[in-house]
């Protein structure tokens, strides 16, 4: 199998897969029932990644970015997690209102659900997503054309995409924002686990901070 064949399978599996509805498919199939059903599809993904990456490509995950965390990598990713929740604070305070958008149905019934639960879809989108999109779909692309401008660009549109399916227009908009930090916080330091911590804080922030200081307000 040439390099270049290896590559294209490999993105069909990162960045295909995570438009085929794994969340709906895995509550119909997975028999694990609507909540860890909508989550076990994903996981799933991520060893697959992980797998192709290690077993086919024989290559080390250290080319994904999952390079040794050190304090600068903790630091810059809290940072850009603060950076994105009070943009994403600002869309939602403004710009959807300005455009008559909201955040669907989704984004209610995730709040409403136990602790344990958003605080494994935090962990699960922060850690499948970053290696789906800037891990292996940002290094591969860039691998393939030589450049970085390229695999920015379109693992940025596609992770923006990818969140029509579930939340609508509103959380388009969120999302173009929070990819656009974080795709630029890839190209810039090239570490995954900065933003993997970004990612973390920044749903984490809007998933269960929000809702415990609403709850006891």
């Amino acid at each position: 199998m040439t390099r270049h064949i290896q590559i294209v399978i490999g993105l069909l599996i990162a960045l295909g897969l995570p438009f085929c509805h794994l969340g709906t498919l895995g509550r119909t199939y997975s028999g694990l029932g609507p909540l860890l059903g909508g989550e076990v599809l994903w996981w799933i993904l991520f060893a697959v990644i992980l797998a192709y990456t290690l077993l086919v490509e024989r290559k080390s995950l250290s080319t994904l970015g999952f390079r040794r965390p050190g304090g600068w990598d903790i630091a810059l990713g809290i940072l850009a997690g603060v950076v994105m929740f009070m943009g994403i604070g600002m869309i939602f305070q403004f710009v959807l209102p300005a455009l008559h958008l909201e955040v669907n149905q989704h984004l209610n019934t995730l709040l409403s659900a136990p602790l344990w639960f958003r605080l494994l879809t935090v962990t699960r989108a922060a850690l499948v997503e970053e290696t789906a999109f800037r891990g292996y779909g940002f290094e591969r692309i860039a691998e393939w054309t030589g450049g970085p401008l390229l695999a920015g660009l379109a693992t940025w549109a596609l992770f923006t995409i990818a969140h029509l399916q579930s939340w609508g227009w509103g959380q388009v908009i969120i999302a173009a924002y929070g990819g656009l930090v974080l795709t630029i916080l890839y190209i810039w330091w090239r570490n995954l686990w900065a933003n993997i911590i970004a990612h973390w804080i920044t749903d984490g922030a809007g998933f269960l901070l929000v809702p415990f200081l609403i709850a006891h307000h």
